[in-house]
């Protein structure tokens, strides 16, 4: 992937701060899932929402494959034992992976359908039950 790389409207993306490519690797759906039972609620609602959205994405049959690129990327990095900020310092432990996902939630917008959506904010509402 380029420094540069085109989107289909044809605007040039700078990937200079994310490198999702390097990260891809370290994606695989049982580790993404294991990490969101463990760490969901202590990484926050936005996170978790943000990490299910791209998740979602990665399955959809529409979703290209430059964009699943990105997702396994940006996923790759949230599962991934070691980064920036390590994730069991609170409050703090998760703001690299929170500004990864949002880079990579941008980055793919337009594949984030209504459907991804309202399946995120399903799996969400079991996690973060509102207390009665």
């Amino acid at each position: 992937m380029n420094e540069q790389q085109q989107d289909p409207q044809g605007s040039n993306q700078q990937q200079e701060q994310v490198k999702f490519e390097l990260y891809q690797k370290h994606y695989n759906e049982q580790d993404f899932w294991s990490k969101m039972k463990r760490y969901a609620k202590i990484a926050g609602y936005k996170v978790a929402e943000l990490a299910l959205q791209l998740y979602y994405a990665m399955q959809s049959p529409n979703t290209p494959a430059w964009a699943k690129g990105v997702i396994a990327g940006a996923l790759g990095y949230f599962i991934l034992p070691v980064d920036l900020v390590p994730d069991v310092a609170p409050a703090v432990g998760f703001l690299d992976d929170f500004g990864v996902l949002t880079a990579a939630v941008i980055t793919i917008a337009a594949q984030i359908t209504p459907e991804i959506k309202k399946r995120a904010a399903e799996k969400l509402a079991e996690w973060f039950k509102k207390p009665e």
